[in-house]
């Protein structure tokens, strides 16, 4: 396998879209705005558009520590997916059945309506509505396949929200080994995350919504925010920051900043991309427990990613754990199991970034009236689509707008804190730890494995 080349850039997506940290604005002192957003990536991009949009007399600041998409809004796998992390069973305890139903179908809807976005401000991100594959490929997954199928009928939903597929069907589309069969879903669309961030970066600025970039955000408090270069004072603080919430003073508690990291190959060539498959940028994975996650980008190359890299102990975040030699060379190794026919390519990239993990794995938005304090995040690696749905319920709650979003079960709730540490350093990685020894126990006896079963119950999944 050749040697990887790691790029000046932060990832492949960032090289791609030309985005090399340059600032374009930096807060200029102390202001005052009618709300203001910490953290310029999706979630605070789509906050600001739906509120713009809503009511264009606003004035509207962005704080971005870095640049914007810095973070996983320019380092994710480019699915932009309707899976919610918290299972139907896990939101309908908490909320109702129809709250369940509701929430799923707004994650349906909001795919569409990211496409539709796309197309009406023109944002040049590589948008292709192919769907996502699920293969299985050995008789544990194949039983798992089939029982998410089960679910999802039970749960009222048809064929063309998700379907099993059988081998043949599965491996027209994705050209991997050992498949035995497989889920679609049609509510997912590859795309390239840095250049979708980009393109609403430059729409809402031309809506005059102000983005002030290497300006850190340091402390939240009703009606003001406390930066390294100045105050801003606001009717509304909307809290954006996702992994990197920790970092904010008060906040370590409140999520889990997990790493998940990334590998891309050359561009390649076009006998080989037959052998591969997905052929309408299906997006792809398998089912496994330890996640995986790959598409075919615009210009032929596979970039893969998956979980596996440790999280560190309390809750610290820094540019060196981006890149874990071991994980890169799991990563690259497990993407030529999975397509044999990729043995000897050449691997271009590699980078990775923090997601954030709330302690129930239930994202959610809220916003208080009373403090005008506004948060949404914890999707768990699936924010493409979420932050958008997230956006627009946080526009409808701080503009009070007649909306049925305001009513779906993630809104207004609060995910509880997680344990002090060492607590939650040990039960983290004994999670990714649990996950990794059911795949390779699954991968050998072919039966379902019970510790994995064990981790999900104890989340209340």
């Amino acid at each position: 396998m050749s040697t990887q080349h790691v790029p000046a850039y932060l990832s492949l997506w960032h090289e791609d879209a030309g985005m090399d940290g340059t600032v374009k604005a930096v807060l200029p002192g102390d202001i005052d705005v009618d709300v203001v957003v910490v953290g310029g990536g999706y979630t605070g991009l789509w906050a600001a558009y739906y509120l713009s949009e809503a009511d264009p007399s606003l004035k509207i600041a962005i704080l971005e520590k870095e640049f914007v998409g810095f973070g996983a809004s320019g380092r994710n796998g480019g699915w932009c997916s309707a899976i919610f992390p918290a299972t139907f069973r896990k939101v309908a305890t908490e909320s109702s059945r129809e709250a369940a139903l509701a929430m799923q179908r707004a994650m349906f809807e909001t795919v569409s309506e990211v496409g539709r976005v796309v197309d009406l401000e023109e944002i040049d991100c590589d948008w292709t509505h192919g769907g996502y594959v699920s293969v299985a490929r050995n008789e544990a997954q194949l039983a798992r396949a089939h029982a998410e199928v089960a679910n999802w009928r039970n749960w009222g939903f048809s064929q063309d929200d998700l379907e099993f597929v059988d081998g043949a069907e599965a491996s027209r589309r994705v050209g991997a080994s050992n498949v035995l069969g497989g889920t679609f879903t049609p509510h997912c669309a590859a795309v390239q995350p840095a250049k979708l961030v980009r393109g609403l970066a430059e729409t809402v600025r031309a809506r005059g919504v102000q983005i002030y970039e290497n300006t850190e955000a340091i402390e939240l408090a009703p009606g003001a925010v406390r930066t390294s270069r100045g105050d801003v004072r606001a009717k509304a603080v909307v809290r954006a920051t996702e992994g990197y919430t920790p970092q904010l003073i008060g906040a370590h508690r409140d999520i889990v900043p997990m790493y998940s990291l990334m590998v891309a190959t050359a561009p390649l060539p076009t006998d080989l991309l037959q052998e591969v498959g997905l052929a309408e940028r299906e997006t792809f994975s398998d089912k496994r427990h330890l996640r995986i996650y790959g598409q075919r980008t615009r210009d032929g190359r596979i970039a893969f990613g998956g979980r596996g890299a440790p999280y560190h102990f309390g809750s610290k975040v820094r540019p060196e754990f981006d890149c874990d030699e071991g994980v890169h060379d799991m990563l690259r190794g497990t993407l030529v199991e999975l397509f044999p026919q990729l043995a000897g390519v050449e691997f271009t990239h590699a980078w990775g970034g923090n997601l954030g993990i709330p302690r129930d794995w239930f994202p959610s938005v809220s916003y208080d009236r009373r403090t005008g304090l506004a948060q949404a995040g914890g999707y768990v690696g699936d924010g493409v689509a979420t932050a958008n749905l997230a956006g627009r319920t946080l526009a409808a709650e701080i503009l009070d707008l007649d909306s049925d979003i305001r009513a779906l079960p993630w809104a207004g709730r609060t995910s509880p804190r997680w344990e002090p540490e060492p607590l939650r350093w040990i039960g983290v990685n004994a999670g990714t730890t649990a996950f990794s020894l059911a795949d390779r126990s699954e991968a050998k006896s072919g039966r379902p494995s019970r510790l994995a079963s064990w981790f999900w119950k104890a989340l209340g999944h």
